[in-house]
């Protein structure tokens, strides 16, 4: 395999990880392609990128901690002002706590891998991690609609969500469910999976409730692939099946800290 082709099976997930710790796709995408032209003009970073996932992960990392990215603002029919609200609420918290979670649940880095990424020690990392979970526990809470069509996954994200102190507003398992319960209460998150049980999309169960204004959205799939194209805009939060409940619970402490996400197209 070309260090070209093994660099190019990663992007996806590094886009992923970027659009999570920075809350929007184009601000993501920024940080990512300054990585990659960074690799371009450095012959020893290149031959690092051969190492896998962790290289690549320790090079977008510095990028991100030494850069300031002035990415353009997006037009206001597509969610204009979420870019500098995103960046504004960045600044008012440490973002190495959120690096540190967001790389050992979404990304699934062990400890020490994730040390390598940040150049700081092991127990600096689960410190880090420690701290984060606490912010997480200090959110407001809200309520949230679980668009799921497995019963038994929905009602491991409920007992979840009821754990971190917010309330249910309504589960579904189709689109025409999801459009009921949000007809009755609009809800502040939802967790969506993307195939629902009589063929309908929460794709679009999703626009239904974008469409009543901006609520954050993750996604919780066993297809990431079918979203992670690059072909439109992505989730900014996207959850694996079989996952982690840190995971999830990392991914709602982002949505929540940046109280947006991005329609999917």
């Amino acid at each position: 395999m070309t260090l070209g082709t093994q660099v190019a099976a990663q992007l996806p997930y590094l886009r992923r990880y970027a659009r999570a710790l920075t809350g929007s796709q184009a601000t993501g995408d920024a940080f990512v392609r300054a990585t990659l032209e960074a690799a371009l003009t450095d012959p020893g970073l290149q031959r690092s990128l051969a190492g896998g996932r962790v290289p690549l992960y320790r090079a977008f990392n510095k990028v991100w901690a030494s850069a300031y990215m002035d990415v353009p603002a997006e037009p206001a029919g597509d969610g204009g002002g979420l870019e500098a609200a995103a960046q504004q609420r960045l600044a008012a918290i440490t973002p190495l706590n959120r690096q540190a979670l967001l790389l050992t649940t979404l990304e699934d880095f062990p400890i020490d891998d994730v040390a390598t990424i940040m150049g700081i020690d092991p127990r600096q990392v689960e410190a880090l991690i420690q701290e984060a979970i606490a912010e997480i526990d200090r959110e407001s809470t809200t309520s949230v609609l679980i668009i799921e069509d497995e019963p038994l996954i929905s009602m491991q994200l409920e007992d979840l969500v009821h754990s971190l102190g917010h309330d249910i507003c309504g589960t579904a398992a189709t689109r025409g469910q999801a459009q009921q319960v949000v007809a009755e209460r609009r809800p502040g998150l939802v967790l969506a999976d993307i195939q629902l049980a009589d063929g309908s999309s929460g794709l679009d169960a999703v626009d239904d409730i974008l469409g009543l204004g901006d609520v954050p959205v993750i996604f919780i799939t066993a297809y990431p692939e079918r979203l992670l194209t690059g072909n439109r805009p992505e989730p900014t939060y996207l959850v694996t099946k079989p996952f982690q409940e840190a995971t999830v619970r990392a991914a709602i402490s982002q949505a929540l800290f940046f109280k947006s996400s991005r329609p999917v197209a």
